[in-house]
């Protein structure tokens, strides 16, 4: 069936079951012209938006409708998480072209669930319209955040270390990958495909860094060179990286060396890794080790001054000027 044949309100009553796994932040859900949420007292409310366009994010040759709507939420939560903060609430809105198959959007819907299962997230409205041009879908994210605990990317000092969480450059080769198609045959492909088409933000960490004394943070969505020269614009001062220290998988340097591609071009600019890049001064840092939070952990430089500009240094420690690069709609 498609969903010119089901209609909008047999949609909604379709996708609206088993939207809300945390009951005590939602008063009214789905189904009214508005949804009604409690607010927890003494907390900052967090909203974040992004759009993701058929074509521009995502091709639905090489990702399934499970997949993009896992991933759609992620790339959300991710930016709470980035604020120091916990995601509460999820407003979807979609545009989707009359010939989709309703099945397709079950499916979508099933990915976006099943992430918002994981954290404890709740799906409270949205809006859903005919697009004559593809696929398109817009989520909004409200979360929450302690006053003393949020993050913005303007919190940097000289003397703090320069850190990052996991590993970098999986999901831009994951992406090549995709494109060049047959990537099967590749040694360790399947991984990093994963970690593109269905990313993993870091939800529980962001708001843990926070509690440790981290001072500023940004997420990796355009690449580890556009971040890292956002939080040194916000905060007036300089960085300067390590190209050796910056984390990579086993799995990116095999598969990039078959591309013949550069595994840390791919963690520079290649984005959408979704893992968290905070500064944080050293004493703070050590605290932060010895707690052991769960996640790999790895120091790629430091604050410097802002009139040393941003700088990323090679293993014979020749410098040179870190651009930002990363993804840009309109570059």
């Amino acid at each position: 069936m498609q969903l010119e044949q089901l209609g909008e309100f047999a949609l909604i009553d379709l996708i609206k079951q088993d939207t809300i796994n945390k009951p005590d932040s939602v008063i009214v859900g789905i189904g009214d012209d508005a949804a009604v949420l409690n607010s927890t007292p003494g907390q900052l409310q967090l909203v974040t938006t992004d759009m993701l366009v058929e074509k521009v994010h995502f091709d639905l040759g090489t990702s399934t409708a499970w997949q993009l709507g896992y991933k759609a939420i992620g790339v959300n939560l991710s930016d709470i998480a980035a604020m120091g903060g916990i995601p509460r609430n999820i407003v979807v809105s979609i545009a989707l072209p009359k010939e989709l198959p309703v099945d397709f959007v079950v499916n979508l819907y099933d990915g976006m669930k099943e992430i918002c299962r994981e954290f404890d997230v709740n799906i409270v409205g949205g809006d859903t319209v005919s697009s004559p041009h593809g696929l398109i879908i817009n989520v909004t994210v409200i979360g929450e955040v302690d006053p003393k605990q949020l993050q913005r990317r303007s919190g940097a000092r000289e003397g703090e270390l320069v850190v990052i969480t996991g590993t970098l450059g999986d999901s831009g080769c994951g992406l090549d990958l995709l494109i060049k198609g047959n990537w099967e045959g590749y040694e360790s492909a399947a991984l990093l495909v994963e970690r593109h088409l269905m990313p993993k933000p870091q939800v529980h960490i962001g708001p843990l860094l926070a509690a440790f004394g981290s001072t500023s943070m940004n997420d990796i969505s355009d690449g580890l060179a556009s971040e890292v020269n956002e939080i040194a614009l916000a905060s007036h001062v300089g960085m300067r990286i390590y190209r050796e220290k910056i984390p990579l998988s086993s799995e990116l340097r095999t598969a990039a060396a078959l591309l013949e591609k550069s595994p840390v071009e791919y963690a520079l600019y290649g984005g959408e890794d979704y893992q968290l890049l905070f500064t944080i001064p050293p004493e703070q840092f050590n605290q932060l080790v010895e707690a052991d939070i769960g996640v790999p952990l790895t120091v790629i430089g430091e604050v410097i001054n802002q009139s040393q500009g941003t700088l990323l240094v090679d293993q014979d420690d020749q410098t040179s000027k870190l651009e930002a690069k990363g993804y840009n709609h309109f570059r």
